[in-house]
């Protein structure tokens, strides 16, 4: 089961389940997949009996929604600082033949030539899946940003005045609600781009807590229930209508150094991010860059991310801000 949250042209919002590829069938009385996941949280309901439920007679036309903008991320917060976006790097194994690659480089390395890239690479390798209610070892952990840099599906992807540049990352991204008792309610599964700036990270890599402030996307659609163990799925730029570049991604646990639940139990391990009522974002990763294929963004290219079993692909387009860096002064009280 999907779903998908969208506003009407009257500009009210609306949650609907995907009933094909052109028809949505409309909850009712339904606003938020927020107040859903909370309900079934409260109630100890499955989420899909709770949109069952609430399934009328209303009908939407999917494409006119999608065409007009009106798309909205599949899991959001009535106040966007209450929402935490956040991921995971280091933690995919690409294709065969870079998983080929990088377990010879690593087999024929000594730990001490080893980049601290590797090292977090290997480590999860070693100790990132492990037994169920046992604890692996931590991935990498990034801060996004809150609700204000996630942007809905079909709307532009803006690179700050003092971005160097700005490229896709084609991610599963897990979607978590946290319910009154502190308990954490995973809603469901969606595609992502976890939009970057490749180059400020590569000048160094300690600028990767910087290069990953930007914006991001996620959806259109909400996957219920647990995700595909093996995904793949397809990263496409189209410039003036056409395709100048696409590869496919590989993502799900079959093609991750972590097991979801070790990465889950690693971010939610600190109690602030249990707090009641919060939303939580969480980018999985990807071995899939643009930008590592020697592709340079511009403005006005369009990025299109699809997984089969996800619905219609995600899709927005890069923008610039025009405008020259300003300083920022602080007052002194």
């Amino acid at each position: 089961m999907r779903l998908v949250q969208y506003r009407t042209e009257a500009g009210d919002r609306r949650v609907a389940m995907v009933e094909s590829e052109e028809t949505l069938h409309v909850l009712n009385g339904t606003e938020r997949v927020y107040d859903l996941a909370r309900e079934a949280g409260r109630s100890g309901r499955p989420l899909t009996q709770l949109v069952e439920e609430r399934l009328g007679d209303q009908r939407a036309e999917y494409g006119p929604i999608a065409a007009d903008g009106r798309l909205l991320p599949p899991l959001d917060h009535p106040d966007p600082t209450r929402l935490v976006i956040s991921g995971t790097g280091l933690d995919h194994l690409g294709s065969a033949q870079a998983r080929d690659a990088m377990h010879q480089n690593l087999s024929t390395q000594e730990e001490e030539t080893l980049t601290d890239s590797m090292r977090m690479f290997r480590m999860g390798l070693d100790g990132g899946k492990p037994a169920p209610g046992q604890v692996g070892v931590a991935p990498e952990w990034f801060y996004k940003g809150d609700g204000r840099w996630l942007v809905p599906p079909g709307q532009p992807l803006t690179m700050p005045s003092f971005a160097l540049e700005g490229s896709e990352e084609p991610e599963l991204v897990g979607c978590y609600v946290i319910g009154d008792d502190g308990a954490v309610l995973r809603a469901g599964f969606a595609l992502g781009n976890e939009f970057s700036d490749h180059v400020l990270e590569k000048k160094n890599y300690l600028y990767l807590a910087h290069s990953k402030l930007r914006q991001c996307s996620c959806g259109p659609e909400l996957l219920l229930g647990d995700p595909p163990a093996h995904i793949e799925g397809t990263s496409r730029i189209l410039r003036d209508g056409r395709e100048l570049w696409s590869a496919p991604f590989l993502t799900g646990e079959d093609n991750m150094t972590h097991s979801l639940a070790n990465i889950q139990h690693h971010h939610f391990k600190y109690a602030p991010f249990r707090t009641p009522g919060d939303v939580h974002l969480h980018f999985y990763g990807t071995a899939t860059l643009s930008f590592a294929a020697g592709i340079q963004t511009e403005p006005g290219d369009v990025f299109e991310i699809s997984a089969p079993g996800f619905g219609r692909p995600l899709s927005n387009e890069l923008k610039d801000t025009p405008e020259a860096e300003q300083l920022v002064e602080v007052l002194t009280l």
